[in-house]
């Protein structure tokens, strides 16, 4: 979904801002591939046992992201297509027992590895929309934004969120604090934007 979204983009349109404030599609486009690093070191650790964190420090990770951002077109699309290859190959690799090993997510989360293939495609797809080339939360399997919309319930905390009607996928992109159309509240007003969570 997410090479769909930069296929076809040169220096200026990657250079091009994002749906991300402060970010041009050249920054998400380096998140994505420094994510598919990261997802890499959870996959590392579950193969070998070798504790492997995604990110040395929240620095880091954000460093990653601007140097990737400042790299030429070619180069970063080089390093996206490179990460994604190499995740799928090391994923490939893993046995059933290795699928179960405990890894730590980024946020601190002990998790089996067996969620990192969701990690993975819960950023692809938001972010795929987040370049701003077309691609909307319609255009994102159902089964997927029912997912994501129920885990960023879990994340959010149903307590802060009020009851929202309207399509699945505009509802998705509410609560990802994305823009939505036609999201209102049982009193029919419309439901005030979130901020944005991924």
């Amino acid at each position: 979904m997410c090479g769909k979204a930069i296929r076809g983009l040169d220096e200026a349109g990657l250079a091009e801002p994002s749906l991300l404030p402060g970010w041009s599609r050249k920054h998400v486009v380096a998140h994505l591939a420094s994510n598919a690093d990261a997802i890499g070191n959870l996959v590392h650790w579950a193969r070998t046992g070798v504790q492997t964190p995604m990110y040395s420090s929240p620095a880091q990770r954000a460093e990653a992201i601007e140097n990737g951002a400042a790299l030429p077109a070619e180069r970063l699309l080089a390093w996206f297509d490179d990460s994604a290859r190499i995740l799928a190959e090391s994923m490939a690799e893993l046995t059933g027992e290795q699928w179960r090993a405990e890894v730590v997510t980024a946020q601190g989360r002990r998790v089996p590895a067996l969620e990192t293939p969701w990690m993975r495609s819960r950023e692809v797809m938001v972010h795929a929309v987040d370049l701003g080339t077309g691609i909307r939360f319609t255009d994102l399997p159902e089964p997927f934004l029912e997912a994501l919309g129920a885990e960023i319930r879990d994340k959010r905390g149903e307590a802060g969120l009020p009851e929202v009607h309207g399509s699945v996928p505009e509802i998705t992109a509410y609560l990802a604090g994305r823009p939505y159309t036609g999201v209102t509240t049982s009193d029919g007003a419309p439901a005030a934007p979130l901020p944005p969570w991924l």
